[in-house]
């Protein structure tokens, strides 16, 4: 074998073996990162304050996704934006294999609304083209890890509802292909208000 092809081989597969390890995060190591995080979200990601979200059990590729989109502004938020200035991504990683490690709280859902969040949660709307939330974060609400579709169980209400008004709203534009746009246009404030409760206690 010729030098020149040795080389070659080793530099494609430098190039491709290094963002495989660079994306294995440390949840030890993402620990002692998640310090200044804990203010806000809580030392095991179990946030007390309902507009702040869980992260505690979230999946950890969604969880680099939405580092990675305050950062480069996708997703838009002054104060997110400034604590993730200074985050390399193997520190995005290792937050999101702490976090994606931690149990979440579970919250617990208004049995007046409960009907019709679960129907909305399961089957959607057929006469209006609604998928139903349960195809892509599962029907115990943990999400799709490989997929990067994130766990709603036990989130705070409070911020679920926020979410899902802003996507509709067009405010949170940072959803693949307006998947999560799309799903919530046709949804009233009464039928997101009944699936942000409905997702808080569902496990």
């Amino acid at each position: 074998m010729n030098k020149p092809f040795v080389i070659l081989i080793s530099t494609l597969f430098g190039l491709t073996v290094a963002p495989a390890l660079l994306a294995q995060g440390d949840a030890a190591a993402g620990q002692a990162k998640s310090a200044l995080c804990a203010t806000c979200h809580g030392n095991d990601g179990n946030s007390a304050l309902a507009m702040n979200p869980k992260l505690a059990g979230q999946n950890a590729k969604y969880l680099v996704k939405q580092l990675q989109d305050f950062k480069s502004g996708a997703r838009p938020n002054p104060t997110m934006s400034a604590m993730v200035l200074s985050l390399s991504e193997q520190d995005m990683h290792d937050i999101a294999a702490w976090y994606a490690s931690q149990q979440p709280t579970m919250q617990g859902a208004n049995p007046e609304s409960v009907e019709l969040a679960e129907s909305l949660y399961r089957s959607g709307v057929k006469e209006l083209s609604v998928a139903a939330c349960s195809a892509c974060h599962s029907p115990t609400g943990s999400g799709n890890a490989p997929a990067g579709f994130p766990a709603l169980s036990g989130q705070h209400q409070e911020y679920i509802l926020q979410q899902l008004k802003d996507f509709r709203a067009g405010v949170r534009q940072n959803d693949d292909s307006g998947m999560m746009r799309t799903v919530v246009e046709r949804l009233t404030d009464k039928e997101l208000e009944a699936l942000a409760s409905y997702v808080s206690g569902l496990n």
